[in-house]
């Protein structure tokens, strides 16, 4: 994700009039080296997480629903989930 995808999101995340929000992370992860688990590691510990594999287990589902307090805790984790290798970010 480049800098112009984080200030779209920004933009968008700041017209929400309302916070804390309800904000749910849908990632896309290859299901080597332990990628699973980074992004499960990087989501928030008041979240619901759930998995979904395909059916020949080379990719993970993840999706995190969780209360967020600003839109900057958002980017934060996004772009953290970012730097792992392989992960597509919906």
């Amino acid at each position: 994700m480049d800098l112009e995808n984080y200030d779209k999101l920004r933009q968008k995340l700041l017209e929400v009039e309302q916070w804390p929000l309800l904000y749910m992370y849908k990632f896309i992860v290859p299901n080597i080296d332990g990628n699973v688990d980074a992004v499960k590691d990087l989501m928030p510990a008041n979240g619901k997480i759930s998995f979904k594999h395909t059916n020949n287990l080379k990719h993970v589902s993840i999706t995190c629903v969780a209360v967020m307090q600003s839109a900057d805790q958002i980017i934060e984790i996004t772009y953290r989930v970012a730097l792992i290798k392989g992960v597509i970010s919906l």
